[in-house]
């Protein structure tokens, strides 16, 4: 437990981390965010996690962030880091630059925010119905935390701009549909249980083939030549790869 503010449990490997104000649809506060950030800090450098989870308490992920909190605030140029501080950003920052994978568990609502917040995940799992939106625009608010880069390479850009010039809601359907979701369940009880089982996939496959893994997609995004990104994927050492010599002894025992 994190402040309670985030709720943090393990199993087999995997960090599950909750963000914990459902009364408020676990919208962000600074407070919340400096929780996560400790959370997530936490679960990199324990030596038995292998996987993270991010998800929400009660109805929801996330309505993003508190609209009560802006509602006092002064704004330069519809900016909400200075609300925020460095929170968010190093919140984000921490999840993308993971050496752990990090799933981005969705149910209820994923506004804004919250959506920049999964975005910045490996891989986002959510529910059939659950509602998502970049609503941005329709604040008078310019995104800061990745929406505009993020959004685009998930669904397109077309896509992507008519999503946030119109500040429209989606389901999860659709974000599966578009490739910004993974999956989408019919239901919470399905989506538990199929993230968990992910989650311990993940956590059983060898964490510095993984971790390499990791740096070599980051190579694939920065949308260099394919001759100079193979080179890429060759030139790179992982000495954190320790386990090969173990894990092919039992080959078909």
């Amino acid at each position: 437990m994190t402040g309670n503010l985030v709720l943090e449990s393990h199993d087999n490997g995997v960090a599950f981390l909750a963000l914990n104000r459902p009364d408020a649809l676990n919208a962000f506060t600074p407070d919340l965010l400096v929780a996560l950030a400790k959370a997530v800090d936490a679960a990199n450098a324990a030596s038995d996690i292998r996987c993270l989870v991010l998800e929400g308490m009660g109805r929801a992920f996330s309505a993003g962030v508190d609209l009560k909190l802006l509602q006092s605030a002064t704004f330069e140029a519809g900016m909400v880091d200075g609300v925020f501080g460095n929170e968010a950003v190093s919140v984000t920052d921490k999840l993308r630059l993971s050496k752990k994978p990090v799933i981005a568990k969705v149910h209820g609502a994923c506004f804004t925010g919250a959506l920049e917040m999964a975005l910045h995940c490996d891989f986002i799992l959510t529910t059939k119905d659950t509602k998502f939106g970049d609503t941005h625009a329709k604040w008078g608010l310019r995104p800061s935390w990745g929406m505009s880069q993020n959004l685009a390479r998930a669904v397109g850009t077309r896509r992507a701009k008519e999503l946030s010039f119109t500040a429209a809601a989606f389901t999860g359907a659709d974000a599966e549909a578009w490739g910004l979701a993974n999956a989408a369940f019919a239901d919470k009880d399905t989506l538990d249980r199929e993230t968990s089982a992910r989650a311990t996939a993940i956590a059983a496959g060898s964490p510095g083939a993984i971790a390499a893994y990791k740096d070599l997609y980051a190579v694939h995004e920065q949308n260099l030549p394919v001759e100079d990104a193979l080179k890429q994927e060759v030139a790179r050492h992982y000495p954190e790869i320790t386990d090969t010599t173990d894990r092919l002894k039992g080959f078909g025992a």
